[in-house]
Protein backbone atom coordinates (compact mmCIF):
# COMPACT_ATOMS: atom_id res chain seq x y z
CA UNK A 1 0.00 0.00 0.00
CA UNK A 2 0.89 3.43 -0.82
CA UNK A 3 0.27 6.84 0.90
CA UNK A 4 0.87 10.24 -0.15
CA UNK A 5 0.69 13.59 2.17
CA UNK A 6 2.04 16.89 2.03
CA UNK A 7 5.40 17.90 3.58
CA UNK A 8 6.44 20.78 3.42
CA UNK A 9 6.29 23.49 1.21
CA UNK A 10 5.52 21.90 -2.20
CA UNK A 11 6.98 18.80 -1.17
CA UNK A 12 5.18 15.04 -0.50
CA UNK A 13 5.72 12.27 1.51
CA UNK A 14 5.59 9.25 -0.07
CA UNK A 15 5.43 5.88 2.47
CA UNK A 16 5.14 2.04 1.55
CA UNK A 17 4.36 -0.94 3.06
CA UNK A 18 4.52 -4.14 1.78
CA UNK A 19 0.94 -5.72 2.79
CA UNK A 20 2.12 -9.49 0.53
CA UNK A 21 2.04 -10.81 3.98
CA UNK A 22 -0.90 -9.50 5.30
CA UNK A 23 -3.34 -10.37 2.51
CA UNK A 24 -2.12 -13.81 1.88
CA UNK A 25 -3.03 -14.45 5.40
CA UNK A 26 -6.61 -12.46 5.11
CA UNK A 27 -6.68 -14.91 1.70
CA UNK A 28 -5.75 -18.19 4.04
CA UNK A 29 -8.38 -16.71 6.51
CA UNK A 30 -11.20 -16.35 3.60
CA UNK A 31 -10.82 -19.57 2.24
CA UNK A 32 -10.75 -21.32 5.24
CA UNK A 33 -14.09 -19.74 6.68
CA UNK A 34 -15.34 -20.35 3.24
CA UNK A 35 -14.37 -24.49 3.62
CA UNK A 36 -15.51 -24.79 6.97
CA UNK A 37 -19.20 -23.13 5.80
CA UNK A 38 -19.09 -25.63 3.34
CA UNK A 39 -18.42 -29.01 5.25
CA UNK A 40 -20.91 -27.88 7.61
CA UNK A 41 -23.78 -27.00 5.51
CA UNK A 42 -23.61 -30.42 3.52
CA UNK A 43 -24.24 -32.85 6.03
CA UNK A 44 -26.64 -29.75 7.94
CA UNK A 45 -28.57 -30.14 4.54
CA UNK A 46 -28.93 -33.73 4.88
CA UNK A 47 -30.28 -33.68 8.36
CA UNK A 48 -32.83 -30.68 7.27
CA UNK A 49 -34.00 -32.81 4.90
CA UNK A 50 -34.25 -35.94 6.68
CA UNK A 51 -36.25 -34.59 9.23
CA UNK A 52 -38.52 -32.85 7.32
CA UNK A 53 -39.19 -36.50 5.53
CA UNK A 54 -40.09 -37.67 9.12
CA UNK A 55 -42.30 -35.00 10.21
CA UNK A 56 -44.37 -35.09 6.81
CA UNK A 57 -43.97 -38.75 5.16
CA UNK A 58 -45.53 -41.43 7.00
CA UNK A 59 -42.99 -44.44 7.10
CA UNK A 60 -42.63 -47.67 8.19
CA UNK A 61 -40.55 -49.21 10.90
CA UNK A 62 -37.85 -50.48 8.28
CA UNK A 63 -38.06 -47.37 5.88
CA UNK A 64 -37.82 -45.06 9.86
CA UNK A 65 -34.49 -46.86 10.31
CA UNK A 66 -33.04 -46.23 7.29
CA UNK A 67 -33.51 -42.76 7.69
CA UNK A 68 -32.24 -42.39 11.31
CA UNK A 69 -29.32 -44.18 10.72
CA UNK A 70 -28.20 -41.74 7.74
CA UNK A 71 -29.21 -39.21 10.05
CA UNK A 72 -26.67 -40.62 12.58
CA UNK A 73 -24.18 -40.69 9.69
CA UNK A 74 -24.38 -36.88 8.86
CA UNK A 75 -24.31 -36.43 12.72
CA UNK A 76 -20.89 -38.08 12.75
CA UNK A 77 -19.64 -36.08 10.30
CA UNK A 78 -20.18 -32.98 11.59
CA UNK A 79 -18.93 -34.13 14.98
CA UNK A 80 -15.70 -35.25 13.45
CA UNK A 81 -15.11 -32.36 11.82
CA UNK A 82 -15.60 -29.94 14.79
CA UNK A 83 -13.62 -32.10 16.55
CA UNK A 84 -10.80 -31.81 14.21
CA UNK A 85 -11.34 -28.24 14.36
CA UNK A 86 -10.59 -27.48 17.79
CA UNK A 87 -7.72 -29.93 17.58
CA UNK A 88 -6.39 -27.75 14.83
CA UNK A 89 -7.03 -24.32 17.00
CA UNK A 90 -5.53 -26.24 20.16
CA UNK A 91 -2.43 -26.86 18.38
CA UNK A 92 -1.91 -23.76 16.96
CA UNK A 93 -2.75 -21.82 20.33
CA UNK A 94 -0.68 -23.39 22.43
CA UNK A 95 3.55 -23.61 23.25
CA UNK A 96 5.58 -26.03 21.89
CA UNK A 97 6.19 -30.00 24.00
CA UNK A 98 8.74 -29.47 26.31
CA UNK A 99 12.11 -31.67 25.78
CA UNK A 100 11.34 -32.81 29.44
CA UNK A 101 8.77 -35.77 28.48
CA UNK A 102 9.71 -38.98 27.08
CA UNK A 103 7.09 -41.28 25.09
CA UNK A 104 8.15 -45.33 24.89
CA UNK A 105 7.54 -45.76 21.43
CA UNK A 106 6.77 -49.28 21.71
CA UNK A 107 3.69 -48.39 23.45
CA UNK A 108 2.75 -45.97 20.98
CA UNK A 109 2.71 -48.45 18.27
CA UNK A 110 1.13 -50.92 20.44
CA UNK A 111 -1.65 -48.57 20.50
CA UNK A 112 -1.84 -47.40 17.28
CA UNK A 113 -1.68 -51.81 16.21
CA UNK A 114 -4.70 -51.91 18.47
CA UNK A 115 -6.54 -49.04 16.14
CA UNK A 116 -5.37 -50.73 12.66
CA UNK A 117 -7.10 -53.59 13.84
CA UNK A 118 -10.27 -52.41 14.82
CA UNK A 119 -10.13 -50.08 11.56
CA UNK A 120 -10.00 -53.12 9.51
CA UNK A 121 -11.51 -55.80 10.85
CA UNK A 122 -9.15 -58.35 9.08
CA UNK A 123 -9.17 -57.21 5.74
CA UNK A 124 -5.68 -56.24 5.38
CA UNK A 125 -2.20 -57.60 6.30
CA UNK A 126 -0.82 -55.66 9.63
CA UNK A 127 2.78 -55.70 10.15
CA UNK A 128 3.81 -53.27 12.86
CA UNK A 129 7.55 -52.82 14.05
CA UNK A 130 9.58 -53.57 17.18
CA UNK A 131 11.02 -50.48 19.00
CA UNK A 132 12.89 -51.96 21.65
CA UNK A 133 14.00 -49.18 24.10
CA UNK A 134 12.95 -46.41 21.69
CA UNK A 135 11.94 -42.93 23.03
CA UNK A 136 10.75 -39.67 21.58
CA UNK A 137 10.29 -36.42 23.62
CA UNK A 138 7.13 -34.67 23.97
CA UNK A 139 3.46 -34.55 23.89
CA UNK A 140 2.24 -38.13 23.92
CA UNK A 141 -1.11 -37.56 22.86
CA UNK A 142 -0.03 -35.64 19.69
CA UNK A 143 2.25 -38.31 18.71
CA UNK A 144 -0.68 -40.95 19.03
CA UNK A 145 -3.01 -38.42 17.24
CA UNK A 146 -0.48 -38.41 14.22
CA UNK A 147 0.03 -42.05 14.10
CA UNK A 148 -3.40 -43.00 14.33
CA UNK A 149 -4.21 -40.25 11.95
CA UNK A 150 -1.75 -41.83 8.89
CA UNK A 151 -2.62 -45.36 9.80
CA UNK A 152 -6.71 -44.68 10.01
CA UNK A 153 -5.65 -43.07 6.53
CA UNK A 154 -3.94 -46.36 5.31
CA UNK A 155 -7.05 -48.37 6.41
CA UNK A 156 -9.26 -46.38 4.76
CA UNK A 157 -7.56 -46.42 0.94
CA UNK A 158 -6.65 -49.56 1.60
CA UNK A 159 -8.55 -52.06 -0.44
CA UNK A 160 -9.65 -55.24 1.48
CA UNK A 161 -6.25 -58.01 0.55
CA UNK A 162 -3.73 -54.86 0.92
CA UNK A 163 -1.26 -54.40 2.69
CA UNK A 164 -0.26 -51.80 5.88
CA UNK A 165 3.53 -51.68 7.68
CA UNK A 166 4.30 -49.44 10.65
CA UNK A 167 7.57 -49.12 11.46
CA UNK A 168 10.51 -47.20 13.61
CA UNK A 169 14.37 -46.82 12.97
CA UNK A 170 17.04 -44.64 13.32
CA UNK A 171 18.21 -42.41 10.41
CA UNK A 172 21.90 -41.90 10.04
CA UNK A 173 21.97 -38.15 11.50
CA UNK A 174 20.48 -39.74 14.90
CA UNK A 175 16.73 -38.64 13.50
CA UNK A 176 13.86 -40.76 14.88
CA UNK A 177 11.51 -41.85 11.77
CA UNK A 178 7.86 -43.05 12.17
CA UNK A 179 6.75 -44.71 8.97
CA UNK A 180 3.70 -45.91 7.76
CA UNK A 181 3.53 -47.60 3.84
CA UNK A 182 0.32 -49.42 2.41
CA UNK A 183 -0.08 -51.00 -0.58
CA UNK A 184 -3.54 -48.48 -1.53
CA UNK A 185 -3.94 -46.70 -5.02
CA UNK A 186 -1.24 -44.20 -4.67
CA UNK A 187 -1.66 -40.63 -4.97
CA UNK A 188 -0.39 -38.73 -8.27
CA UNK A 189 2.95 -36.60 -8.01
CA UNK A 190 0.71 -33.01 -8.62
CA UNK A 191 -1.41 -33.19 -5.56
CA UNK A 192 1.79 -34.60 -3.03
CA UNK A 193 2.81 -30.64 -2.35
CA UNK A 194 -0.94 -30.11 -1.26
CA UNK A 195 -1.68 -32.89 0.90
CA UNK A 196 -1.08 -31.32 3.94
CA UNK A 197 -3.61 -28.00 3.38
CA UNK A 198 -6.83 -28.05 5.30
CA UNK A 199 -9.79 -29.51 3.34
CA UNK A 200 -7.49 -30.61 0.39
CA UNK A 201 -8.47 -33.79 -1.06
CA UNK A 202 -7.07 -35.90 -3.65
CA UNK A 203 -10.77 -37.23 -4.32
CA UNK A 204 -13.27 -35.08 -2.60
CA UNK A 205 -16.36 -37.49 -3.09
CA UNK A 206 -14.30 -40.76 -1.88
CA UNK A 207 -12.73 -38.94 1.26
CA UNK A 208 -16.25 -37.98 2.27
CA UNK A 209 -17.76 -41.51 1.49
CA UNK A 210 -15.09 -43.39 3.90
CA UNK A 211 -15.47 -40.20 7.04
CA UNK A 212 -12.62 -38.20 6.43
CA UNK A 213 -13.02 -34.32 7.09
CA UNK A 214 -10.21 -32.94 5.12
CA UNK A 215 -8.21 -32.10 8.17
CA UNK A 216 -6.36 -35.22 9.44
CA UNK A 217 -2.63 -34.45 7.45
CA UNK A 218 -3.17 -31.29 8.67
CA UNK A 219 -3.41 -31.89 12.01
CA UNK A 220 -0.39 -34.74 11.60
CA UNK A 221 1.84 -31.57 9.91
CA UNK A 222 1.25 -29.21 12.80
CA UNK A 223 2.41 -31.71 15.34
CA UNK A 224 4.67 -32.88 13.73
CA UNK A 225 6.06 -29.20 13.12
CA UNK A 226 5.63 -28.67 16.55
CA UNK A 227 7.86 -30.93 17.53
CA UNK A 228 10.47 -29.77 15.09
CA UNK A 229 10.32 -32.58 12.68
CA UNK A 230 8.79 -32.76 9.07
CA UNK A 231 6.64 -35.09 7.41
CA UNK A 232 7.61 -36.45 4.35
CA UNK A 233 5.45 -37.95 1.95
CA UNK A 234 6.00 -40.60 -1.40
CA UNK A 235 3.65 -42.27 -3.46
CA UNK A 236 2.76 -43.80 -7.02
CA UNK A 237 -0.01 -44.66 -8.19
CA UNK A 238 -1.43 -48.22 -8.20
CA UNK A 239 1.50 -49.26 -5.64
CA UNK A 240 0.98 -47.45 -2.63
CA UNK A 241 2.28 -44.53 -0.06
CA UNK A 242 4.78 -43.80 2.12
CA UNK A 243 4.17 -41.23 4.94
CA UNK A 244 7.21 -40.33 7.38
CA UNK A 245 6.96 -38.55 10.85
CA UNK A 246 10.69 -37.51 11.41
CA UNK A 247 11.54 -36.03 14.59
CA UNK A 248 15.11 -34.11 15.26
CA UNK A 249 17.88 -36.08 17.27
CA UNK A 250 17.36 -33.97 20.33
CA UNK A 251 14.16 -35.43 20.56
CA UNK A 252 15.24 -39.01 20.30
CA UNK A 253 16.99 -41.53 22.54
CA UNK A 254 17.33 -45.23 22.84
CA UNK A 255 17.80 -47.38 25.75
CA UNK A 256 19.63 -50.37 25.69
CA UNK A 257 18.24 -53.59 26.29
CA UNK A 258 18.04 -54.67 30.27
CA UNK A 259 20.83 -57.76 28.68
CA UNK A 260 22.62 -55.70 26.45
CA UNK A 261 23.57 -53.50 29.82
CA UNK A 262 24.09 -56.22 31.76
CA UNK A 263 27.15 -57.27 29.43
CA UNK A 264 28.63 -53.81 28.76
CA UNK A 265 28.04 -53.66 32.57
CA UNK A 266 29.99 -57.32 32.95
CA UNK A 267 32.27 -56.20 30.22
CA UNK A 268 33.10 -52.70 31.55
CA UNK A 269 33.82 -54.53 34.86
CA UNK A 270 36.40 -56.89 33.41
CA UNK A 271 38.41 -54.33 31.50
CA UNK A 272 38.59 -52.47 34.74
CA UNK A 273 39.61 -55.99 36.70
CA UNK A 274 42.31 -56.21 33.81
CA UNK A 275 43.47 -52.89 33.96
CA UNK A 276 43.81 -53.23 37.73
CA UNK A 277 45.85 -56.12 37.61
CA UNK A 278 48.78 -54.90 35.49
CA UNK A 279 48.67 -52.10 37.50
CA UNK A 280 49.41 -54.43 40.41
CA UNK A 281 51.93 -56.17 37.89
CA UNK A 282 54.10 -53.40 37.55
Amino acid sequence: SVIVRPFGDGRLLVLSQDVTERERMEAMRRDFVANVSHEIRTPLTVLAGFIETLVDVPLNDAERARVLALMQTQSDRMQALVSDLLTLAQLEGSPRPTADQWVAVPALLGQVRSVAVALSKGQHTLEVGSAEGAELAGAATEMQSALTNLVTNAVRYTPPGGAIHVSWRLGDDGTGVLEVTDTGPGIAKEHLPRLTERFYRVDGGRSRETGGTGLGLSIVKHIVQRHGGQIDVQSEVGKGSTFRLVFPAFRVRVALPAAQEASAGMAEGASQGTDLAAEKAA
